[in-house]
């Protein structure tokens, strides 16, 4: 029988929720595995299943004594196995250390093939499964490089969007420094932030080749030229593949959010969950809202219910997803520890897990 795979990663380990057959109202949690680590990314291959019983499981830990380490599970979360070193070491002539694994990315393509983005910014890709990882070496050699700043949350790659059709594409963001792309496998990369509002730079410089604050994207899975950006300030959209953005945030209580989350099969429809500007970071006016567009952000709609009143806690940029399912499962993970879920798409919300520490990533999937 098929079930909903739910991983939960929190500043005190991992949980993973089980829901069987096409439920997503009842769930059985269990955890937490590594609880002595920060997890910062989580992530489910259900694409290169060639020779295992089960989509593969990604975890990307930061243990209190062994520190930044990426680790797999062939049996849905009951074993994990670690890369040798962790998987992911900076090159000796970088200078630098590995602080954190902040993005997990299969490829949908390429089988085996599995990319990673770091805190400090650097891209790295695995051919063997996740088990080790070398760096995109042109990507930390860009000359741009050394002016990316650090967001709150540090100086990371966050976002990685391997093309669905095409190994040789890529798509990466980061705090701060934007959005960048390679056509050639990462051989090269360009800066792709054309129309990006940088709202922290004086009034006449707002809109710099690179160096914006962008909190996370995602790709319209049906539309593939299709993205949907969440920004430090503004909520955009690009048709062309991010050769250019367009403001979506018309029509929504507040351009400021982390999360970003598109259909997995209808074209324009995209979540958002909204939060009052960079001093509160809590849902706007308190009230738990997700927020809705089925016209690619022509227009909002609210998705209230089921979610609480005076709700001051905030979620956090891959603390909302989407499952796979042919009516899509939302959930969403706030740093009070409370994990929702919609089986209708965010009509309506019920308590997956409660009470968990601080949740910093959710990743769900059938299986």
């Amino acid at each position: 029988m098929a079930r909903t795979v739910l991983m939960i990663g929190t500043r005190k380990g991992l949980w993973i929720a089980n829901s069987d057959g096409d439920d997503r109202r009842t769930w059985k949690v269990e955890g937490p595995d590594e609880l002595r680590s920060e997890v910062h990314a989580v992530a489910l291959d259900t694409a290169n299943t060639a020779g295992r019983e089960q989509p593969r499981l990604f975890m990307a830990s930061k243990h209190w004594h062994w520190g930044p380490q990426v680790l797999h599970s062939d049996d849905l979360g009951a074993t994990w196995e670690k890369g040798v070193d962790g998987a992911i070491k900076f090159p000796e002539d970088t200078g630098r250390t590995l602080e954190s694994v902040w993005a997990i990315a299969p490829s949908p393509c390429d089988p085996d093939v599995v990319w990673a983005g770091t805190e400090p910014s650097a891209l790295f890709k695995s051919t063997d499964g996740g088990a080790s990882f070398t760096m995109v070496r042109a990507l930390w050699d860009h000359p741009h490089r050394e002016q990316w700043g650090a967001g709150f949350g540090g100086q990371a790659i966050h976002t990685v969007l391997p093309h669905p059709t095409d190994p040789q594409q890529v798509t990466v963001a980061m705090s701060t420094g934007g959005v960048y792309r390679t056509f050639d496998g990462g051989e090269s990369w360009a800066p792709a932030n054309q129309g990006i509002r940088a709202i922290f730079l004086p009034e006449d410089a707002q809109f710099p080749e690179f160096g914006q604050c962008v909190h996370k994207v995602a790709r319209d899975p049906q539309n593939p030229d299709r993205l949907y950006l969440q920004n430090h300030g503004g909520v955009y959209r690009s048709d062309d593949g991010a050769d250019a953005w367009t403001s979506i945030a018309d029509g929504l209580p507040s351009d400021f959010g982390f999360p970003v989350v598109a259909h997995p099969h209808r074209p324009g429809t995209v979540w958002v969950f909204p939060l009052e500007g960079a001093d509160g970071r809590f849902p706007v006016e308190g009230a738990c809202s997700v927020w809705r567009s089925r016209d690619s952000g022509d227009t909002w709609e609210p998705l209230r219910s089921g979610l609480p009143d005076a709700f001051f806690s905030g979620v956090m940029r891959d603390a909302m997803c989407v499952d796979d399912a042919a009516e899509t499962g939302v959930y969403f993970g706030s740093r009070d520890g409370t994990v929702f879920g919609s089986d209708d798409e965010g009509d309506t919300w019920r308590p997956v897990a409660e009470h968990l520490p601080d949740v910093l990533c959710v990743r769900a999937a059938v299986c």
